[in-house]
């Protein structure tokens, strides 16, 4: 019988990684990966904030604030099929649920990030569809860089502050700072729809796409990656710069890198996306500067 994983074998594991109380990270995580961890998530979140000075977790809500696009809405190279008629989309409205600060983080993003957010105080952001949780030191600085019309801001205010991404049981088709690379070069940025308010919806601008063959870019990232086995948890730490840079340069040199070649999928309109831009010079210009929008007010 494999042995139950403690909190402190959590915390020694991290540290083995090099992270200490000057880090910053992003966790991507699958509790399930651990085995049978002592004291569950919340053994799991205590040794995080122990261990980093500031943890970022995705606290997304998409399933209970998202709603189809309305009728007559048609957005190029945006993969997405909205209501028919106006009556379904009226019925979806109903049923959909306003953001707000208290609202369970999406069941697909585990257990990890809802055990913060219930257990830990902490600073969250607003997006009706992607939020982000931080605990710690630079907590409030990263989730006031979201916006909603650039709701990956926080992973660039991570990079600034030299973070990390970090995998715990999971692989780089969990890594959101991949969608980042893309959308700075105008590539997987989507439009979609939330509930913003009763009655009211709001379309978002720059949601990322599909991620199934983000693990392609491990290769590139090997020799920059520390690895662990936290019980039957393989845990990997990598720097979001250096996941960032290698996309852009993956990217740079093939238009299709890390996107798969199924017409249905989303992972084509993304490719026109960027099509679009390197067949429009003059656009490619403007884009240059205006691709990454200015700090959050």
């Amino acid at each position: 019988m494999v042995a139950s994983v403690t909190e402190r074998a959590v915390v020694d594991g991290l540290r083995a990684l090099g992270l200490s109380s000057s880090s910053s990270v992003v966790v991507h995580a699958s509790l399930r990966s651990f085995g049978r961890v002592e004291g569950g998530a919340e053994a799991v979140c205590r040794a995080l904030v122990e261990v980093c000075g500031t943890v970022l977790v995705p606290a997304g809500t998409w399933d209970a604030t998202g709603v189809p696009g309305p009728p007559g809405l048609p957005r190029p190279h945006n993969a997405y099929v909205g209501a028919t008629t106006w009556a379904e989309f009226d019925d979806a409205l109903a049923n959909a649920t306003p953001f707000a600060p208290d609202l369970p983080v999406d069941r697909e993003l585990g257990q990890i990030a809802e055990t913060m957010r219930q257990r830990f105080p902490h600073e969250r952001g607003a997006h009706p569809l992607l939020s982000y949780l931080a605990v710690g030191t630079h907590a409030r600085h990263l989730v006031e860089a979201q916006r909603p019309d650039w709701p990956l801001g926080p992973f660039e205010a991570l990079a600034d502050l030299d973070g990390d991404v970090l995998l715990l049981g999971v692989t780089h088709t969990s890594d959101t700072a991949i969608h980042l690379a893309e959308q700075q070069l105008d590539r997987s940025r989507f439009h979609r729809y939330a509930k913003a308010a009763p009655g009211v919806w709001m379309e978002l601008p720059n949601i990322p796409g599909e991620s199934h063959r983000f693990d392609d870019i491990a290769p590139d990232l090997a020799g920059a990656t520390r690895s662990v086995l936290i019980g039957e948890c393989r845990a990997l730490r990598v720097a979001i710069r250096t996941v960032l840079a290698a996309v852009r340069r993956r990217i740079l040199a093939d238009p299709a890198a890390l996107l798969c070649g199924d017409p249905a999928c989303r992972c084509g309109a993304a490719l026109q996306q960027r099509l679009g831009l390197l067949a429009d010079p003059a656009r490619s210009r403007e884009d240059a500067t205006a691709s990454r929008p200015g700090p959050a007010r």
